[in-house]
């Protein structure tokens, strides 16, 4: 699953890299460790195909929801069964998104019969650049309030062979001409082939999300260093 992530990369840069045509509610965005329930950026395909980029909840709310507390337990989709789950079958049809970021937190398991709770790790991108990970966004509108919620789920699928020692999902990451095939309804989720990622371990101290600071992201003295693959 992906459960937190980071994103501190410059605005300007993220319109060049992602090729986006709208920007909006976005000056000065800087996050170490984005939690579920948080707003954070997000790229659509606009109803004349430029991307755009605004700010949006984390946690798929569905249109036919009572409440918005059930995206909370909605962050993830699994991309082999999202296009029939009702939660996220609408959205895999017609609300597609790309959510940039520096990279993700994964915690590995302690190894059987061992001690101590997981380590947490950071993982990003060999070259430093930002990653793009395939979601799926989605429009509630409260029935009483009539106040408009655009919230995101983030859409995993099975780890590779590099990322599985740290964990069995990982998010399904796109980059290239896959960001716009991944944007265009009806489309297959391309794979993530030839993008190379780097891990190292991190601080306990991001296990709270009230701990939102680069230190997040540095390696801890003596820590674990996985070589890239």
């Amino acid at each position: 699953m992906c459960g937190r992530y980071a994103l501190a990369t410059p605005t300007e840069e993220l319109v060049e890299v992602f090729d986006v045509g709208h920007v909006a509610f976005l000056e000065g965005f800087r996050r170490y460790n984005v939690a579920p329930t948080q707003s954070a950026p997000v790229i659509i395909q606009g109803r004349q195909g430029e991307r755009r980029m605004g700010l949006m909840r984390w946690g798929l709310v569905p249109f036919w929801a009572e409440s918005p507390a059930l995206g909370g337990r909605l962050i993830n989709a699994r991309s082999e069964t999202a296009a029939t789950k009702p939660a996220f079958r609408e959205a895999w049809r017609r609300r597609r998104c790309v959510v940039p970021a520096d990279g993700f937190y994964e915690w590995r398991k302690p190894e059987a019969g061992g001690t101590g709770g997981k380590t947490p790790f950071w993982i990003h991108r060999g070259d430093g650049r930002p990653l793009g990970m395939a979601g799926l966004w989605e429009r509630w509108r409260g029935s009483e309030s009539g106040d408009e919620l655009h919230s995101f789920t983030i859409l995993t699928r099975p780890a590779s062979a590099w990322m599985s020692p740290l964990h069995d999902r990982m998010p399904a990451l796109l980059e290239g001409d896959a960001i716009g095939a991944w944007l265009t309804p009806g489309a297959d989720l391309p794979p993530s082939d030839g993008i190379r990622l780097s891990a190292h371990e991190v601080s306990r101290r991001v296990n709270s999300p009230a701990n939102d600071e680069p230190e997040c992201i540095e390696v801890v003295e003596g820590g674990e260093v996985v070589p890239p693959g």
